[in-house]
């Protein structure tokens, strides 16, 4: 790759790869001059944005970590990533600041990016009064003479993740080796099936692990970037056909969201450019996963993996084609095992508890602050993310659900993922979730929340009757309730413990 002739495009704006590198250079001068340094932190809450990645390329010149501030969150949730981080820096986009202002830590720099217009645009944002004495993030990078001394090995972001139920934890990134530090950039590589010169979109929010880390491999290797500000199924097709782009990195509710658009609308566009496209993040069905590779071609890739891990598996079309619903196999350097819950390895079709061991295909962790719990998760090197799964007799890996979310009723196990997938096959659904509520006889009884897709009207039996169809009569849901839409944040992760929480509350119990 080439600064000069790579390429970023958001919106109506272009930057060429070099004026982002200089921008930066000024940028990393700037935040040493408040004092950061290498293991320090600066915390970023901004939607996508070019100077999102003019600061994640500053930081990484100092060795310092990124904290991804989810823009989504509220006062008291920003709040705690930014004292729990200890961030000696906040960049965040204008028209956001007034949603947390009241709870940024005393010493903490604050620098404001004016929100773009095909941003406000995009959101319905209106045009933000910054209070006085807030530095504005051009005005400012560009007071500085660009840094020069020698990059450190980068500490890359402080994800701060699982906050679905408590308070999120932060997987801070050590040193490690140099073997670790070209490994996770082999793997990444590798699962995306990247290549110099592609042409690539980031598209979900950078504030998650996937995009944040497709972003800094773009950023290596793409002549063209092209940055979204939201995810539109549509806007997606026509920047694949305007731009040509070669590879992208996507999630399953993206995809269920292209598929749902009208055969006319998917027609218009041509995909035929599209080399790779890989997905990940949390189980695809079976249904979107065939639809896609119809669609597309056989060049969907799909990955397994975690924060704390890293990119674990990879499962091309051709092996998901012959053992439908795999996420493939762990990458060469990986070790995979799936343990009860004595830790003991199960055999090949067994369905347990998912532990890793990454070796040198990435950076060693701990949690911030918390140790402990780093510990808790580790056992004889292997560390889990509470994923439910299973190997094949060809070492093929299947996940089933997440351990927090299985449904034990009348002492049998149920993952919710599997009655989500057969749900999502329903042309009459656009988004469904499926959860654990409490009853008398069973202990749990299973609930869905349906988003109806657009035009239609169904009923609970017809949701029950589709499922009692395709799966055993004890996965079709006892309640079934209509919403407009469900808890999710910005990369389809959604929020279980919302829908439960009204059910639980009933019995005096929290969840």
């Amino acid at each position: 790759m080439n600064p000069d002739t790579q390429v970023l495009i958001c919106g109506e704006r272009r930057m060429s790869g070099s004026t982002l590198r200089l921008n930066s250079a000024r940028a990393a001068a700037g935040f040493a001059a408040l004092g950061v340094g290498q293991g320090d932190a600066v915390a970023v809450m901004m939607r996508n944005d070019l100077p999102y990645l003019e600061a994640m390329l500053a930081v990484n010149r100092l060795g310092a970590y990124l904290v991804a501030v989810n823009w989504h969150f509220q006062a008291d949730e920003a709040g705690f990533l930014l004292a729990d981080s200890r961030a000696k820096v906040l960049v965040i986009h204008a028209d956001l600041l007034l949603q947390v202002a009241a709870v940024v830590p005393s010493g903490v720099t604050v620098i404001a990016v004016d929100t773009p217009a095909e941003m406000t645009s995009a959101y319905g944002i209106a045009a933000a009064a910054l209070p006085p004495g807030v530095l504005r993030w051009p005005a400012w990078r560009d007071g500085f003479e660009p840094w020069r001394a020698a990059p450190v090995p980068t500490l890359g972001t402080l994800l701060y993740t699982s906050g679905t139920t408590g308070r999120p934890k932060g997987v801070m990134r050590l040193p490690g080796t140099p073997a670790q530090h070209a490994g996770q950039l082999r793997v990444r590589a590798l699962v995306n099936r990247a290549r110099e010169g592609m042409r690539t979109a980031v598209v979900g929010p950078l504030y998650h692990a996937g995009p944040n880390a497709g972003a800094r491999l773009a950023l290596e290797m793409a002549d063209v970037i092209v940055v979204m500000p939201r995810f539109d199924a549509e806007l997606l097709l026509q920047a694949v056909e305007h731009y040509k782009l070669t590879h992208l990195s996507l999630v399953p509710v993206m995809l269920v969201r292209l598929l749902k658009l009208s055969p006319a609308v998917r027609a218009k566009y041509d995909v035929s450019s599209l080399e790779n496209v890989t997905h990940g993040g949390s189980p695809c069905p079976p249904e979107v996963r065939r639809a896609m590779i119809d669609w597309w071609g056989p060049i969907l890739t799909e990955t397994y993996g975690s924060t704390e891990a890293g990119l674990v598996t990879l499962g091309t079309s051709e092996s998901w084609l012959r053992f439908p619903g795999t996420v493939g196999k762990p990458v060469d350097g990986f070790s995979l095992r799936i343990l009860d819950g004595e830790g003991r390895i199960l055999p090949a079709g067994e369905v347990g508890e998912i532990y890793v061991n990454p070796g040198d295909n990435a950076l060693p962790f701990t949690y911030k602050n918390d140790p402990a719990l780093r510990q808790s998760i580790e056992r004889d090197g292997h560390i889990t993310n509470g994923d439910m799964g299973y190997l094949n007799a060809e070492g093929y890996l299947f996940i089933t659900d997440r351990k927090r979310d299985m449904v034990i009723s009348g002492g049998v196990n149920i993952y919710p993922a599997e009655i989500e997938h057969v749900l999502l096959a329903n042309p009459e659904v656009l988004d469904v979730a499926v959860f654990g509520i409490p009853d008398a006889e069973y202990g749990e009884a299973l609930a869905a929340a349906v988003v109806p897709a657009p035009g239609c009207s169904p009923t609970p039996e017809g949701i029950r009757a589709w499922v009692r169809e395709r799966l055993a009569g004890y996965k079709v849901p006892k309640v079934v309730d209509f919403h407009t839409a469900l808890p999710r944040e910005g990369m389809g992760k959604l929020f279980k413990n919302q829908l439960r929480a009204p059910y639980w509350a009933k019995l005096g119990r929290n969840i």
